[in-house]
């Protein structure tokens, strides 16, 4: 994106004034620099890893909850005398509910602040887990998962507000990479465990471990969380500073759905349609994995099935550091290139090659090595696929979350939760015909459409980096500069 072909940064990306932080209102510009590196030095860097810790755990919570479930799915529908496409309606809902509560969650996150927030939803995960592993029957199951996933929601969105409070600019995509990583543990660990506990004990004793893993967070988070959002920037300050009324025995009533008026901006929008794309590939992937690869190479034993999903888990772990890193040296590089001028979009440039060809070739190679490559040889090029897809998937959505969190500083958690709930609310409803689809039609061809998206999702990320500040332009949602940055 030339700087010659694109209209004044000072133009297009000035915030309202509703959505400015107090902390950097400017008399002067040496002032305006110094109030805004105060902010980042609240907390020192041993102190800033306590925050991070413990929003990395509360983050892999949701991907425990979903991953533990995948593998189990046989057993669950043979203990409840249903199907794996029935139950399998379960992970539909609980990627619902990851959605609605991550829109609440954040929304009450920019009011409140973020600690409260994770207070209150942690003991639904609690109450849920257990609901889930006393279920004795599909309709009790369900509405457990429910709240289960309801309670871990706002893990990842606000989890990324809170590392875009305490991390500036130039450090952030590193510290999202490693928050990432973190939290990606899931993805390599939860298969492995719930597969296990299906396999050598039952898939109830694997949630009510999740249970006990909530409670534990909770305990963490109200001993060693602080209140990470910045001075005066939680609307709750603000309506104190007016003097107007705030109800103290009961929370102020919000619309949950308003983080999703932000996608009105076409850089959003198009982030989260890409993002939802590239995940598509993973749950393509790893939701039916039980019927593909476990059942093409004879793999009956959960706890195998599990492992099955640890080079994508792994492929996780690598993906999100490495973009973060990547992302913060090409984000110091282009501006030092335009002698100190920021976009936003030139984070996304570390997507492109992950968008291009670690997502969608390894699904599409995967679909067919499963139809026709019935030997160890295709089991073996089967986990390099899913390996390669998994760095693929984290390498876009590490450096997406952070080119939110830069685009939207003073409503992180907000941008973040309204590209995470769509990508959601999409994926609960587009992974009910992942099964019938392979019982129909065959695996490679329902990767192969997996994998034509993916690389629609690609074609969508170049075009913002390329017109992102003339689309800044036509709607402006109360954009952040460098200087709040």
């Amino acid at each position: 994106m030339s700087p010659s072909l694109s209209p004044s940064p000072t133009s297009t990306v000035l915030p309202s004034d509703a959505e400015r932080t107090p902390l950097l209102g400017d008399p002067t510009e040496s002032d305006v620099h110094a109030r805004h590196e105060a902010v980042y030095r609240r907390f020192s860097p041993a102190q800033k890893r306590v925050p991070v810790a413990l929003v990395s755990v509360s983050g892999l919570l949701p991907l425990f909850i979903s991953g533990t479930f995948i593998p189990s799915i046989p057993q669950i529908a043979k203990d409840l005398n249903s199907t794996g496409p029935v139950v399998s309606l379960a992970v539909s809902l609980s990627v619902l509910a990851i959605s609605l509560g991550a829109l609440t969650g954040s929304s009450y996150s920019t009011f409140y602040g973020r600690r409260p927030v994770y207070l209150v939803t942690l003991p639904f995960l609690i109450v849920g887990s257990v609901g889930v592993a006393m279920s004795r029957n599909i309709s009790q199951l369900l509405i457990c998962r429910f709240i289960q996933a309801l309670g871990a929601s706002p893990g990842m969105s606000i989890g990324a507000a809170v590392i875009g409070d305490i991390y500036k600019l130039e450090e952030r995509g590193t510290a999202m990479g490693i928050y990432f990583a973190g939290i990606l543990l899931g993805p390599a660990l939860a298969p492995l465990a719930g597969g296990a506990a299906a396999h050598y004990a039952s898939w109830r004793i694997m949630q009510y471990s999740l249970g006990v893993c909530g409670l534990v967070s909770f305990i963490f988070m109200l001993l060693f969380l602080p209140e990470t959002s910045h001075p005066g920037s939680r609307e709750v300050d603000k309506l104190v500073t007016t003097g107007k009324h705030i109800p103290r025995w009961r929370p102020v009533l919000l619309n949950p759905l308003r983080p999703l008026w932000l996608l009105r901006s076409p850089n959003l929008l198009l982030v989260s349609i890409s993002g939802y794309l590239v995940l598509l590939t993973d749950y393509v992937l790893l939701m039916p994995l039980a019927y593909t690869i476990g059942k093409n190479y004879g793999i009956e034993n959960e706890a195998l099935v599990g492992a099955c999903f640890l080079p994508a888990g792994i492929g996780n772990m690598i993906g999100a550091p490495l973009a973060g890193r990547l992302s913060d040296g090409i984000v110091v590089r282009w501006r030092e290139k335009r002698g100190g001028i920021w976009y936003p979009e030139d984070r996304l440039r570390a997507t492109l090659f992950a968008a291009l060809i670690l997502v969608p070739a390894p699904i599409l190679a995967s679909g067919f090595l499963t139809q026709y490559v019935h030997t160890k040889v295709g089991l073996a090029l089967n986990l390099l696929c899913l390996f390669l897809n998994g760095i693929g998937v984290d390498m876009v959505l590490s450096a997406s979350a952070a080119y939110n969190v830069d685009l939207m500083h003073s409503r992180s958690a907000e941008a973040v939760a309204a590209n995470n709930g769509f990508r959601a609310m999409v994926l609960a409803f587009s992974l009910v015909p992942v099964l019938p689809m392979i019982n129909t039609y065959g695996v490679a061809v329902t990767n192969a459409i997996a994998a034509f998206l993916a690389w629609a999702g690609f074609g969508m990320l170049w075009a913002t980096i390329q017109y992102g500040s003339q689309m800044r332009a036509v709607i402006d949602v109360g954009f952040s500069t460098a200087d709040n940055n």
